[in-house]
């Protein structure tokens, strides 16, 4: 299964991605499940996936060789974000669409953020079918996998006016939350943050096991709730007689 989470912010857009794969508890790889492709100065596109491997890596190797083959209408070509999400669902589709009929499910989706040079920053929520909406400031994150243990935290938490520092913070307390109550999310965490405007294509960070700050907030996490459980009144008697 995979875990991916999106936040576009009035100060910038914040990705988080696991990289575990399975296919049975004896079955278990790590695959990174974010890309990053840009032109420093200009553009940042940034896409994370969901669902099946195979789709999603061959989704990720066209779009990659048409860049390089600079065949019409690529990545590095298109003129807005919006043009970008059609391109990543049209290609999403011509994959898919060789495995029509087969006993399999091949579906997969993706989250596409980023800004070109000459617009604001856009995130979209690419389905399987190849279609796509975009983030508002009502609704400024998107999650794709296996995302209810992880939802709570960003509904109560993250706001579009955020600041970025406690954004990351809520990404990676709601991967906390998943990978605590699902093993088939798990480390290593692929982040990256871009900042609005700067038009730099960042390198991003792997988060391990052993990341100290990870595991700071974990810890500090975990015992702050029982704190507060303990701390909140008991119910009346008649709760339980």
């Amino acid at each position: 299964m995979t875990y991916c989470v999106a936040m576009r912010l009035q100060e910038g857009l914040v990705f988080v991605s696991d990289s575990r794969t399975n296919a049975g508890v004896d079955h278990i790889a790590v695959f990174r499940k974010l890309y990053v492709f840009g032109l420093e100065g200009e553009r940042i596109l940034v896409l994370q996936s969901a669902g099946n491997l195979a789709t999603s890596q061959a989704v990720v190797t066209l779009l990659r060789q048409r860049i390089q083959h600079e065949t019409a209408g690529h990545l590095h070509s298109v003129k807005t974000m919006y043009d970008a999400a059609d391109l990543i669902g049209q290609t999403l589709l011509e994959v898919t669409n060789k495995y029509k009929g087969q006993d399999a499910d091949f579906s997969c989706s993706f989250l596409l953020g980023g800004q070109i040079l000459g617009e604001d920053p856009k995130l979209y929520n690419i389905y399987p079918q190849g279609n796509f909406i975009a983030a508002t400031q009502d609704t400024p994150y998107f999650q794709i996998g296996e995302s209810k243990y992880g939802k709570p935290i960003l509904d109560r938490a993250l706001y579009f006016d955020t600041p970025i520092d406690k954004a990351l913070r809520c990404a990676l307390i709601s991967f906390d939350s998943t990978i605590r109550s699902n093993l088939s999310v798990g480390t290593p965490l692929d982040l990256l943050v871009y900042q609005n405007h700067s038009f730099h294509v960042p390198q991003g960070r792997r988060l391990f096991d052993d990341d100290p700050y990870f595991n700071m907030i974990r810890s500090q996490w975990s015992e702050g709730l029982q704190q507060v459980l303990a701390q909140l009144p008991p119910p009346p008697s008649d709760y339980w007689q």
